[in-house]
């Protein structure tokens, strides 16, 4: 007698889970998993004693192909399960302890080794190895769906719906809700009281929908719907006010906007004609508006899928994820818009229908179809479409349990010697009964009840046998729509770039509802697929006409919102006719300021500086530089040389202090910031010539004479204005007993930003600084310039347009964001121009619009933040970092020996150093397909060149062909592609 091992039983310190000799109280939950165990449980279709033939046994799934949810033995069976390790399996086992081929990876085993309803069994039990496949194929169809350019070959249309938003708990006021279901149309009066739409008010109807109409015109489908609307509302009181109608319509649509979607085809046993193609929403309005029901307007389309999240989504714990396991099965979830290429949004998050009924119509699920499934497909209404909602929705379970049965028994394993003609019958079993037969109590009875209805006279072992393929499909069902869900959190995981990804999954539908062994094998399959995710399943009450009532609701908030933003930063735009306006009210102060007579009126001073050349290249020596004109102060030691220029500088602060304090103080500070540099340089008792750029408005009467008209910038030391600044820094000099100081000209940071262009490109003849204030130089021709004598040649003007508009040219142009940063400056009145647009104040500005935005109830729920109130809290580099990308997202550097760049589809769009659909020559022309999220180089370095992608690597082993030996291929996979490289290869790769 063979012992324990060649019968098939594990071996010892075998990876299997038996569940025998388990207490009542363990059976029905999934044992511990280790971590690192591939064999993740064991599977057993613990058939009822009397149903044991003599050549069945249960079936053991174990070793290295183990399928990954079991059937919960001890709650799935309502008698005694066998106890003899003897039957535990009558397959035989290999040398090395692995299953039979019949259990290995979805094998179809058709030799004498296992009974035909063990092969059926195990043909509806997917392996881990299997689920894990067909998530890396979701994962794949839902980035090509994401993709504007593979948008066509993607099985999942990644559809956006324009949500932009979920609840917060504010929405409120009454929405009209119609809901087109599969053989009836629901009408719903929701009241939102912006409780954080704890206790909404519903009132609802249903309306059966006759059998002609779906397979009718779409004109008579939509002049029902609206019909229905109608008699509710008149049920209800015929309200007169505007009402906005949410329309829930289950079907595939692309729309373009909220209230725009064209249906892509129909399913579910829908076939109106004239409907795909066009608007659903404009179809179903004009059908309203036949009614004469001119105050409804349809605002929001929405699938029941979407709904479902937003009823699940609460302010405290928002909902970025829903399933929808019903007659059709759909997912939708919260992406990050800027990987929604086809959407045109490039901020924030928008949510998307996935449409992954459509998974497998390309063939990526072959290898999950079994012969029912195909035969389930064959006898449908849309053959070779929609293959994973015909594998998961209660529509088609049914279906597949009948075939299988009906196989069963043309092989003499079910109901022999009896007539089994009706099952031939399409739909003479539903999924209703299919979830009833799973029951442990009364599952056995109702088999029987169904099967005796049927005119079958089953005996115990073929109502048994049905329950365990009832089993089997319900629980591929719930395995295939866990894989779906891991494959999407751990996308959403991935694209934001977070290690744990912690989110509420909102789930509806009534597989889920009504069957506990669905929502149990959710989960865990979820759990093992994505361990990097921690999801919470959040029932639906009612995702459809709550849903719809809430999404129309968010859309009415988040419209209001967009109107209170417009219309506080309407003030800020300027049309083309305002920038011409300013323009000429510049060019008429700057005539002005060139004119002797009204030069003292002018805000614009357009102050001479008596510099009359630009340079010309020949400029040779070595010379000293000070830089003031902010709370840095810069000295630099610059050598000119034929060929190069070297410059050595360094940075010293000016304590607030000294900036509001003497002129003395400031100046002597500057004196000895110089004697610090000249000691550090090794420059003491050098005499230099000096060059001061000095940043302030000043009144030159010479080149190396400035008086000094105002302070700016946060400055405001005292004994300064209407002095000459050289003639101070001379005097700090002698106090400070430094004798070297030769200053030979003083000029503002516009003038040295004019010359230091003009070096390189004798064409530059206008200088322009935006930084911490504002200001503009410019070459005029000196018979212009009447506050200087002689008219030969050309001379720099100081136009110092930071003034511009404090006579009140400006006024209409000043908002009241404007006014308020006004009023908290030390010049207030002054500078008004630069105000408008240096970098001392636009952080200042943003601040007072985010106090009005939240002010209005726009941000933050209307919620005050303190630190918001602080001033200068919000400073300028905050707009650049909001305006650019994140910081990892591109870089762009040369060297001598190579050209790299790191960038990503968040960028490339926007950022010109990378062209996106330009290919270098001689680049491989795989490198279109690589140029998401790659790394990449190209130069006659040891390298050579290669094309890296966390997209692609897992399938292109083109990446490292031409890679030199010094050089391995990096370790790649979706969690480490950012981390990992082995071998030797260029810095920039680890980044």
């Amino acid at each position: 007698m063979p012992g324990p091992r060649e019968r098939g039983a594990p071996a010892r310190g075998s990876n299997a889970f038996p569940w025998r000799g388990v207490g009542p109280e363990q059976r029905g939950r999934l044992p511990p998993v280790p971590a690192l165990n591939r064999c993740v449980g064991t599977v057993m279709w613990e058939l009822h004693p009397s149903a044991l033939g003599p050549n069945d046994g249960s079936i053991a799934i174990v070793g290295h192909s183990c399928a990954l949810y079991p059937r919960l033995p001890g709650r799935d069976s309502d008698r005694g399960t066998p106890q003899s390790l003897s039957a535990v399996d009558a397959c035989s086992w290999d040398a090395k302890g692995r299953a039979p081929g019949s259990l290995q990876l979805g094998a179809q085993d058709r030799g004498p080794s296992c009974t035909p309803v063990q092969r059926a069994l195990l043909a509806l039990t997917p392996t881990l190895e299997k689920l894990q496949e067909v998530k890396g194929r979701v994962l794949e169809a839902l980035e090509r769906g994401l993709s504007q350019q593979s948008r066509a070959r993607s099985t999942m249309q990644m559809l956006p719906t324009f949500i932009c938003s979920t609840p917060d708990g504010t929405e409120n006021g009454d929405v009209l809700v119609a809901e087109l279901c599969q053989n009836h149309v629901r009408t719903l009066w929701v009241t939102l009281a912006g409780d954080g739409n704890q206790n909404p008010q519903l009132m609802y109807r249903v309306f059966e929908t006759p059998g002609d109409v779906l397979q009718g015109s779409g004109e008579a489908l939509f002049d029902f719907i609206a019909q229905c609307v109608k008699s509710f509302l008149e049920e209800i009181g015929n309200p007169q006010h505007r009402l906005p109608l949410g329309f829930v319509f289950p079907f595939s649509c692309r729309q373009t906007g909220l209230d725009k979607a064209e249906l892509i085809s129909w399913s579910k046993g829908f076939q109106c004609s004239d409907v795909e193609g066009k608007d659903v929403v404009q179809l179903l309005q004009a059908a309203i508006s036949k009614q004469e029901l001119h105050h409804v307007d349809v605002v929001a389309l929405l699938n029941n899928t979407v709904g479902t999240m937003m009823t699940c989504s609460t302010p405290e714990k928002p909902c970025e994820i829903a399933l929808v396991v019903g007659s059709g099965t759909n997912c939708c979830f919260m992406a990050e818009s800027d990987l929604l290429e086809i959407a045109g949004v490039t901020s924030g998050r928008m949510c998307v229908n996935s449409e992954w009924g459509c998974l497998g119509d390309d063939g990526a699920l072959d290898n999950v179809l079994t012969p029912y499934d195909h035969r389930v497909d064959q006898e449908s209404s849309n053959p070779g479409e929609r293959r994973f909602e015909k594998l998961v929705g209660s529509l088609y379970l049914g279906e597949t349990v009948r075939h299988a049965m009906l196989m069963l028994a043309s092989e003499q394993a079910l109901f022999i010697g009896r007539n089994t003609s009706t099952l031939a019958t399409k739909a003479v079993l539903t999924t209703q009964q299919v979830l009833e037969i799973m029951d442990n109590e009364d599952g056995m009875a109702k088999a029987q009840g169904m099967l005796e209805a049927l005119g079958l006279q089953p005996s115990e072992r073929d109502c048994c046998r049905v329950q365990q393929l009832c089993r089997a499909v319900v629980s591929r069902a719930a395995a295939l729509s866990a894989t779906g869900l891991a494959a999407v959190l751990s996308h959403m995981c991935r694209s934001r770039q977070l290690e744990r990804l912690v989110v509420n999954v909102g789930v509806d539908g009534g597989l889920y509802r009504t069957s506990s062994r669905f929502g149990e094998i959710l989960r865990s399959v979820v759990g093992l697929l994505a361990p990097e995710c921690a999801a919470t399943l959040v029932p639906s009450g009612d995702g459809r006409g709550l849903g719809a009532a809430i999404v129309t609701a968010v859309a009415l908030r988040l419209v209001a919102q967009r109107n209170k933003v417009e219309r506080l930063l309407a003030p800020l735009r300027l049309s083309r006719a305002d920038l011409e306006r300013v323009q000429a009210l510049m060019k008429q102060e700057m005539e002005r300021g060139l004119d002797r007579e009204s030069n003292a009126t002018s805000s614009v001073r357009m102050l001479p500086t008596y510099v009359c050349h630009t340079p010309d290249g020949t400029e040779r020596g070595k010379f000293l530089a000070l830089d003031l004109g902010g709370t840095n102060f810069r000295v630099l030691v610059v050598h000119v040389e034929e060929d190069n220029i070297h410059m050595a500088n360094e940075i010293y602060v000016i304590p607030t202090a000294i900036m509001q304090g003497t002129g003395e103080a400031l100046f002597d500070h500057i004196i000895e910031c110089i004697v610090d540099f000249q000691m550090k340089q090794k420059l003491t008792g050098q005499v230099l010539p000096l060059g001061f750029t000095f940043s302030f408005p000043c009144q030159q009467l010479g080149l190396d004479k400035a008086v000094l008209l105002t302070w700016t910038k946060g400055f405001n030391a005292s004994g300064c204005v209407g002095q000459d600044v050289v003639q101070l820094l001379r005097e700090a000099a002698q106090r400070k007993q430094h004798t070297t100081l030769k200053v030979v000209a003083v000029v503002n940071d516009t003038v040295g930003t004019m010359m230091a262009c003009g070096y390189h490109d004798p064409k530059c003849e206008i200088g322009l600084i935006v930084g911490t204030g504002t200001n503009a130089c410019y070459m005029e021709e000196r018979a212009n310039v009447g506050t200087v004598e002689g008219d030969e040649g050309r001379m720099c003007i100081n136009m110092e347009w930071g003034a511009f508009g404090d006579n009140g040219c400006l006024d209409g142009f000043f908002t009241s964001f404007d006014q308020l940063v006004d009023e908290k400056t030390i010049n207030a009145g002054k500078q008004r121009f630069e105000k408008l647009i240096s970098g001392m104040y636009l952080g200042e500005i943003v601040r007072h619009i985010l106090l009005a935005l939240v002010e209005e109830q726009v941000l933050f729920r209307g919620k005050p933040s303190h630190n918001l109130q602080n001033r200068d809290i919000f400073q300028t580099k905050f707009l650049s970092k909001i305006e650019t990308c994140r910081a990892s997202c591109a870089t762009w550097s040369w060297t001598p020996a190579m050209r790299t760049a790191c960038w990503c589809g968040r960028c490339a769009r926007s950022c010109p150093s990378v062209p996106r659909t330009s290919v270098p020559r001689g680049w491989p022309p795989w490198w279109r397909r690589c140029g998401r999220a790659a790394a990449w180089s190209s130069s006659p370095s040891p390298w050579g060149w290669m094309a890296l992608c966390t997209r692609c690597t897992r399938t292109s082993r083109r990446t490292s062909s031409r890679c030199c030996g010094n050089w391995r291929p990096a370790a790649m996979s979706p969690s480490c592609s950012r981390r990992t490289a082995r071998g030797k290869g260029p810095r920039w790769w680890r980044r």
